[in-house]
């Protein structure tokens, strides 16, 4: 990690002053990057174990560390959900060591398959390539500084990583006491994977403009700021895996059973300043009448409320990160399943949609309709995660309609494919 004492740079000094910070970082993640590529398969999974290691050994460091961010944020009026998101405790952490040995464990991807023969006796392989230098800008949630950073290594790719501010003591400390240690342990350079120590919003404007030193970011977070981030990102030439807007639906068909329904309205509320939360509530108005009280006295005892028509914001309005009224959400009565999916596909994000419902064919006109980046029958939206669906860490959720990873991004999407062509025989353990 770069120190803004080592470069004689303030944080949130000029614009100029913060490019050269940013490239600085991302010249040294790039330096550091080649003994990650080369490294065993064993090494890198002994760095995310090591990296385990030290999170529950420097526990007491790193929940002081959060507490301070904590406690700013309290006081600078930073709404209960998103204090929630900021907050670390012990189980938290474990949680977080947990899924690092998992990552571990998780098998790699052959780095290169063999596709055919071609005339002339030549063998065609796929081979999977680092991208090499990959930077995040992500919310103020600390886990996601260990999760994107242990995505990276897995993947054998370099980072440049950007958090805000009230997540930044939190994020040095995880740095400072994980995840160099973890990487230096095996012998892997730390500056591999780099922390800025600025969290200036020029900082992530300068993220998204190295185009020949980190031509890949991921951008996390919710709003207009991520998307202009995207836009800026887009004028240089640097490419985007970018989660701008959340908010999961939940359709109640005609033919759902309410108990239920209410179960995974429930559950889809557990944390309120999460992308995957239950955030629009439709409802087929054959059951309008007797399920929406009913919902609402259900979202009333865990302090949810109720937006009703006629609504003074868009259907689709993500709740999480509107501090102070994120303890909200917006029900709307539809007359059918295509409008539920209409209203899903064109009003929300797109992140996630669930229909609550009996009837087989219903579902499965739901599931080939919805366009999200996930459909769920009888579950709830809270499954469309990284760890959840596949076991591991996300870098991120990837709503863009283009191909590409889409959905929960991990370590197994962070690569650029490369085709190889050899003389038969010659290629690597090809078959002959």
């Amino acid at each position: 990690m770069v120190s803004s004492e080592a470069t004689g740079e303030a944080p949130g000094g000029g614009d100029d002053q913060v490019q050269a910070l940013v490239a600085e970082c991302g010249r040294r993640a790039r330096a550091a990057s080649a003994g990650l590529t080369e490294a065993p398969d064993q090494v890198v999974d002994a760095a995310l174990g090591a990296m385990a290691e030290h999170l529950v050994a420097a526990e007491s460091r790193i929940l002081a560390a959060n507490q301070q961010d904590v406690e700013a944020a309290g006081a600078a009026g930073m709404s209960p959900a998103l204090q929630d998101r900021l907050r670390l405790d012990a189980a938290r952490l474990k949680g977080m060591a947990d899924q690092l040995r998992l990552l571990a464990e998780a098998p790699f991807p052959a780095r290169e398959t063999p596709l055919r023969s071609l005339p002339g006796g030549l063998r065609l392989a796929e081979r999977r390539r680092p991208v090499g230098v990959i930077g995040a800008n992500f919310e103020a949630r600390p886990n996601v500084t260990v999760d994107v950073a242990s995505q990276l290594v897995k993947s054998r790719n370099a980072g440049v990583l950007r958090t805000g501010s009230a997540a930044l003591t939190s994020a040095e400390a995880l740095y400072r006491h994980a995840i160099a240690p973890g990487l230096r342990d095996v012998g892997l350079d730390p500056d591999l994977i780099q922390l800025l120590p600025d969290a200036s919003r020029a900082s992530a404007v300068a993220l998204v403009r190295q185009t020949d030193l980190i031509p890949l970011v991921i951008l996390r977070g919710s709003g207009d700021a991520t998307r202009s981030l995207g836009a800026e990102a887009a004028r240089h030439g640097v490419r985007t895996l970018a989660h701008a807007d959340g908010g999961g639906v939940l359709y109640v068909d005609a033919a759902a059973d309410l108990a239920v329904a209410t179960r995974l309205l429930v559950a889809g509320l557990d944390r309120l300043g999460v992308c995957n939360r239950v955030n629009l509530l439709l409802v087929h108005r054959d059951l309008a009448g007797e399920a929406v009280p009913h919902f609402g006295s259900a979202m009333a005892e865990l302090g949810v409320r109720a937006s009703l028509p006629p609504h003074d914001h868009p259907v689709g309005y993500e709740w999480a990160l509107d501090s102070g009224r994120e303890a909200t959400v917006t029900i709307a009565e539809v007359a059918d399943l295509a409008e539920a999916v209409a209203i899903a596909n064109t009003e929300t994000s797109g992140l996630a949609a669930t229909i609550v419902t009996e009837d087989r064919a219903a579902a499965e006109r739901f599931i080939a309709s919805a366009i999200g980046t996930g459909v769920f029958w009888n579950a709830s939206t809270r499954l469309l995660d990284g760890f959840k669906l596949h076991g591991v860490p996300e870098t991120g959720i990837n709503v863009d309609h283009v191909p590409g990873p889409r959905g929960p991004v991990t370590f197994q999407d962070l690569y650029l494919r490369q085709y190889v062509v050899t003389p038969a025989g010659q290629s690597g353990g090809l078959p002959d």
